[in-house]
């Protein structure tokens, strides 16, 4: 059977979602949805602190609410001022700038809440903030549509700084709410040798993941920044950089997760297990964000090689192609990296030669470790 909850909000009474009660003794408790997988339930179960028909029972209640919210979204229209779910998802609240709505809203057994503003004018607002940070002018670290509050909520290290945002923006003082946080959110990338990043409108490849004590981050070619450089995707800073001379560098990348892999052919995924270095006449790969991964043999060690910039010494040199984009990229022999791309001659259209800088010499020169499987 269905029961109902009822919520006093002030001195209106107001519907409850009606979702399953407690199950009598002639009711069988909510079952597992089979597509439900098991792994779900377990770590359900782990974070949110609870048994597994509690589980069973938060879920079948969410789609339930999900369904319920996609048709009052649609029914309440320019008055629809959003939808949450209470904290043990027993009772979903759906808000709206029109009183005479609650009617239509507890017919579909949610709980009616009366508020100021809709929820397209709130996302104006945010969308005005999205406007002024897109421009740099924001010491804020990150900003939302709160639905519970009816408000449009800044995150900030200050108050001042919160407020200075909502001012640039114009937005309305009302709609605004401005909290302390410490939070300063970091993208969670995971790095893997191959994959391109950016340095302003520049793109070059990440080589190898490594670490520095704590710190993770990934080396490259000494080309593609300067220490200081700043980085995106993954977001870092260049550590250090030598070129011409050598052409190495390695990008301290905090809150970033390093990999022990490589971009292989079709996207697999290669295990990195150490760089022992490979013999000349050995089979070796390289992967970059330009042309991916491409193979051939190793042609020679210690070579010297005179580019425009300048003399690069102690490269190696091979049969696999590359084209630009590709610099910094992973070279690696079975499973052992070899070295960061530098430079060469010719495409992969018309087969070339391609230099990597040895991936032990930059490990060596900056106290790094190899993340490897």
């Amino acid at each position: 059977m269905l029961g109902k909850r009822c919520a006093l909000a002030g001195a209106t009474i107001v519907a409850c979602l009606a979702f399953p009660s407690t199950p009598a003794l002639a009711e069988p408790a909510p079952s597992a949805d089979p597509a439900t997988p098991p792994s779900v339930i377990d770590a359900l179960e782990r974070d949110l602190g609870l048994t597994e028909q509690q589980v069973v029972t938060r879920l079948a209640n969410e789609q339930r609410a999900a369904a319920t919210e996609a048709t009052l979204t649609a029914s309440l229209g320019d008055s629809y001022g959003g939808a949450w779910l209470t904290a043990d998802a027993s009772k979903l609240m759906v808000a709206t700038t029109d009183a005479a709505e609650a009617a239509v809203i507890e017919a579909k057994g949610a709980t009616p809440v009366v508020v100021s503003r809709t929820l397209a004018q709130l996302t104006s607002v945010k969308d005005q903030l999205d406007q002024v940070a897109q421009q740099g002018k924001t010491g804020a670290s990150l900003w939302y549509v709160d639905v519970t509050t009816n408000s449009v909520v800044i995150l900030a290290a200050t108050q001042e700084a919160g407020e200075a945002l909502a001012a640039a923006a114009g937005a309305d003082k009302g709609a605004v709410k401005v909290a302390v946080s410490t939070e300063s959110p970091q993208p969670f990338i995971d790095i893997i040798g191959g994959s391109a990043f950016y340095i302003g409108s520049s793109r070059c490849s990440v080589g190898f993941a490594v670490t520095q004590g704590s710190t993770p981050g990934f080396v490259t070619a000494g080309h593609c920044g300067r220490a200081g450089s700043r980085t995106s995707n993954p977001t870092g800073t260049f550590q250090g950089s030598s070129f011409p001379g050598n052409d190495y560098a390695w990008v301290a990348a905090p809150g970033n997760n390093p990999t022990p892999y490589v971009r292989g052919s079709g996207g697999a995924l290669v295990t990195v297990r150490g760089s022992t270095q490979a013999s000349v006449g050995s089979s070796i790969c390289r992967s970059g964000s330009t042309t991916g991964w491409r193979c051939g043999t190793i042609q020679q060690h210690n070579a010297t090689v005179r580019y425009a910039q300048g003399t690069v010494s102690g490269l190696t040199r091979t049969s696999a192609c590359a084209q630009p984009g590709d610099s910094g990229g992973s070279f690696i022999s079975g499973s052992q990296a070899q070295g960061v791309t530098s430079g060469g001659s010719g495409n992969c259209s018309i087969g070339g030669t391609t230099y990597h800088q040895p991936v032990n010499e930059i490990l060596s020169r900056y106290g790094l470790t190899l993340r490897t499987g």
